[in-house]
């Protein structure tokens, strides 16, 4: 399972095939079970045969992490507030001050159940197992946004795919500089929940 041919192949079909073949139409309850199987092979993959262990690193370098996620938040926060005021005024924080419950269950909801598995999926085990087959680093680097937002295809929105991709860059050199599953996830989750309260949900297939 550690061969340069099986890892490949893994790649394109857990990376590539399966996220394209959900944006076709055929019973949801196949691709539930599709998306099962894969997530139940990376877990088996990253505990059994990279021997991962799930643990915090006593070492991690908190303030640092909290400094440049806020400054990216910031950046992210004026150009997102001002995209939905110019776009869909009557949707800037209308869910927060409408249904604030709502708005609390997604995300606690997106958080724990949404955010943190993409991030074992697509930083913890695509940096682990794939990062032999690339010599350049900024490669690897660029084709993990990439397949992150092919990850995201089968919501047939262009504007999530243009999101996941730039989402998909800042999250993949968070991980290459802090090798944290944890601290990954944290910045996913406070970006992901941004934008659903900025009243970005509607136009990103959230519930609203």
């Amino acid at each position: 399972m550690n061969g340069l041919i099986y890892k490949g192949v893994e790649f394109f079909v857990l990376f590539i095939l399966l996220p394209i073949s959900f944006a076709v139409q055929y019973p949801i309850w196949i691709k539930m079970l599709l998306g099962t199987m894969g997530f139940v092979y990376v877990a088996y993959v990253l505990l059994k045969v990279e021997k991962l262990k799930f643990k915090v690193n006593p070492t991690l370098r908190w303030r640092s992490f909290w400094k440049a996620v806020f400054v990216k938040l910031a950046v992210i926060v004026v150009l997102t507030s001002c995209f939905v005021w110019f776009t869909n005024k009557e949707m800037l924080f209308q869910v927060l001050f409408e249904n604030a419950l709502l708005w609390l269950f997604f995300v606690f909801v997106y958080s724990v159940f949404s955010v943190y598995p993409q991030e074992l999926v697509y930083r913890t085990f695509y940096f682990q197992r794939y990062k032999v087959l690339f010599k350049n680093e900024s490669l690897f680097v660029f084709l993990n946004a990439v397949v992150f937002a092919l990850g995201h295809l089968f919501f047939k929105n262009n504007l999530v795919i243009v999101l996941t991709f730039l989402g998909g860059l800042l999250f993949a050199i968070t991980f290459k500089k802090t090798k944290s599953t944890l601290l990954v996830s944290i910045e996913h989750a406070i970006y992901g929940s941004w934008l659903f309260t900025v009243g970005m949900g509607s136009m990103l297939g959230f519930p609203v």
